[in-house]
């Protein structure tokens, strides 16, 4: 065990040893190094001014992503490489390719969300990926505000700066960083406080579970997207830290053929390819959840266990028939993942026991699967209704099972269970099947209004969406509908 923070700063190793709780990564650059390129915009992680660089070894391959800086915890740092807007120029005072780009292109304004802009296209540059439309390099700036609009030169230069391999020093000194990080890696835990306020980072599941097991009062932290606005919003007092990042094993993703096996420490970025080999919905869901920044340290495991009734990813589990492994000590246990939510801020959860991973069934021929997010925003918003359905269909057209889930729509991600009651067994092309099946959705939900959106509103959107799904589904398909991957049924 050991009582440090250490991460390499341009080049060299950094240790902490005074790390609170709390201790945000943004203000360690300002305040501590004075590394003021980095802003503060929302403190939220929306707006993209704070996106700095951490370099990581993935699968023993030294990767750059964007992170919010404002809602990131020093203690998450350990072991990576920090980067921010002062280290891309060369010593000489040589702009970076992504640098020159920007400046060419003429796409800095005000200036003080460029640095994040700058931060991001680094990223995209050591991504591999050579976008030659605005597509890929929106995705990547999707993250990335400019109140002074000045989009179309930032994309160009993007699509200017990207379209050649990475040639600058961070590629040349790729190995030395490598060795470095590896290094880093000792799978220690690290115990920073005493019993009473601390910042813990367990290396193993079984040292994780015990000490949580023996501080069942401390505050899980996975990717800090969540909890890091409880404490740059809500002010919230957390004394007792424990960030399952380096819990090793936590993190694994494994496909046994008919189902996925999803640690609950894998983020986004990582479960979304396996996703969107599942169905192309699923990868658009996960495209569309936060940003780049969110994708790269939020986890799929975090957005369960927070059990919030706008989560983008439950009703799509609860729709795939997921279950979820539940750990204490050395006890675990799986249940269907619709039962760990009971309500409002209420989850099937004992003290001292976490969500330790996610088993969600592969489909098959005879499934059809949708799931569509409504918000106000396309990009990084909130959904006002998530709606997820997958129908089983026979080879005479028939559902034999309906499995519906929406989010938005009650105090907890809930099955639509009288909607599913009246398609299953019906012909998927029968009408009054439908019908039934609309009428049946107001005895699943009665929602309330809010600042996303007015009662009415989501029971319209929760009927329009279970119609697509079943037009989809049915072949009738349109400009605004997906044809059937699996066949058209007729």
């Amino acid at each position: 065990m050991r009582d440090t923070i250490r991460f390499v700063r341009k080049g060299r190793i950094v240790e902490l040893r005074d790390v609170a709780p709390t201790d945000l990564l943004l203000d360690y650059l300002r305040e501590v190094e004075r590394s003021t390129g980095t802003k503060e915009g929302c403190a939220e992680g929306d707006c993209g001014a704070c996106t700095i660089v951490l370099g990581r070894l993935r699968g023993g391959r030294l990767v750059y992503e964007p992170v919010n800086a404002c809602i990131q915890l020093v203690g998450q740092i350990d072991g990576c490489e920090v980067i921010s807007v002062e280290d891309l120029a060369d010593t000489d005072g040589t702009l970076h390719p992504v640098q020159a780009a920007m400046h060419d292109q003429h796409g800095s304004q005000c200036g003080f969300c460029t640095p994040g802009f700058v931060m991001s296209l680094f990223a995209l540059y050591h991504s591999g990926e050579q976008p030659v439309d605005r597509g890929t390099v929106n995705d990547w700036l999707a993250g990335n505000l400019c109140r002074c609009t000045g989009y179309r030169p930032i994309v160009e230069a993007g699509i200017a700066a990207c379209q050649t391999p990475p040639a600058d020093r961070f590629s040349a000194n790729a190995a030395d960083t490598a060795k470095l990080l590896g290094f880093l890696s000792d799978g220690d835990d690290i115990f920073i406080g005493n019993s009473d306020s601390f910042f813990a980072a367990p290396g193993t599941l079984d040292n994780l579970a015990d000490l949580y097991e023996r501080h069942p009062d401390a505050t899980i932290v996975a990717g800090a997207t969540d909890v890091g606005l409880w404490i740059t919003k809500q002010f919230r007092d957390l004394p007792k830290i424990i960030h399952v990042g380096r819990a090793q094993g936590l993190d694994h993703i494994a496909d046994t053929g008919y189902e996925l096996m999803i640690g609950a420490g894998a983020t986004y970025a990582a479960v979304e390819p396996h996703f969107r080999a599942l169905d192309p919905d699923l990868g658009e869901l996960l495209r569309r959840l936060g940003s780049k920044q969110v994708r790269a340290s939020g986890t799929i495991g975090g957005n369960v266990a927070n059990g919030s009734p706008i989560g983008d990813t439950p009703p799509a589990l609860i729709a795939l028939d997921a279950r979820l492994e539940l750990r204490k000590g050395g006890e675990s246990r799986t249940l269907p993942i619709e039962e760990f939510f009971i309500d409002y801020g209420e989850q099937d959860r004992l003290p001292g026991e976490f969500v330790a991973g996610l088993l969600v069934p592969k489909m098959n021929a005879s499934h059809i699967f949708r799931c569509y997010k409504v918000s106000k925003r396309f990009d990084q918003d909130i959904s006002a209704v998530m709606g997820a359905f997958r129908f089983t269909i026979t080879e005479d057209g028939r559902i034999s099972e309906a499995r519906i889930a929406y989010g938005g729509m009650a105090a907890t991600p809930k099955r639509a269970r009288h909607a599913e009651a009246a398609l299953n067994d019906t012909m998927l092309r029968d009408s009054r099947a439908w019908s039934r099946a609309f009428s049946a959705l107001r005895e699943d939900f009665d929602p309330i209004g809010d600042h996303r959106a007015s009662a009415r509103y989501r029971n319209e959107t929760a009927h329009a969406l279970l119609g697509k799904a079943l037009i989809e589904a049915a072949g009738t398909t349109s400009a605004r509908t997906r044809v059937v991957g699996q066949r058209v049924v007729t």
